[in-house]
């Protein structure tokens, strides 16, 4: 028998408008049903995609757990969340993205991704790390749809 799910909103958040997207739809659901709102960045050794493309650690000066750190700060300043209301707890997980997200959510009531990120190419309708998520998570998957930045 499965365990029943905490009550934990879990979102992936990466600062691609996809993941700013993501993060407004999960407030909004937290704010509705109380579940703690867990917002989740995961970084991986060499190199992390940040706001301007592939950011190796030797070129911008931080380690890919602070950018990871920076990027999750910035992403939840951004979203425009009403002060305090959902608590938006801020988490660093390590490792390759799909595996790193699922289990972040083990055990949450759902996870909640953009429906692509900043590694998808131009056009693709679905993200590797979203698809792997919708296969692998032992919660419910929603995937947000963002607003693609004009190419």
């Amino acid at each position: 028998m499965a365990p029943q799910p905490d009550g934990r909103i879990v979102v992936g958040v990466d600062g691609s408008p996809h993941s700013h997207a993501a993060l407004r739809w999960a407030a909004r659901l937290a704010a509705l049903t109380g579940g703690p709102l867990e917002a989740v960045t995961v970084w991986d050794f060499p190199s992390l995609h940040g706001a301007h493309g592939l950011v190796l650690p030797a070129l911008d000066g931080f380690g890919p757990e602070r950018r990871a750190a920076a990027i999750l700060d910035e992403t939840v300043a951004a979203a425009g969340l009403p002060q305090g209301r959902p608590a938006v707890r801020r988490r660093l997980k390590a490792g390759p993205a799909g595996p790193a997200l699922v289990s972040a959510a083990a055990g949450a009531a759902v996870l909640v991704l953009g429906r692509r990120g900043r590694c998808a190419p131009p056009g693709a309708r679905l993200g590797t790390t979203s698809q792997y998520c919708v296969h692998h998570a032992g919660c419910t998957v929603v995937l947000v749809e963002g607003d693609d930045p004009p190419q």
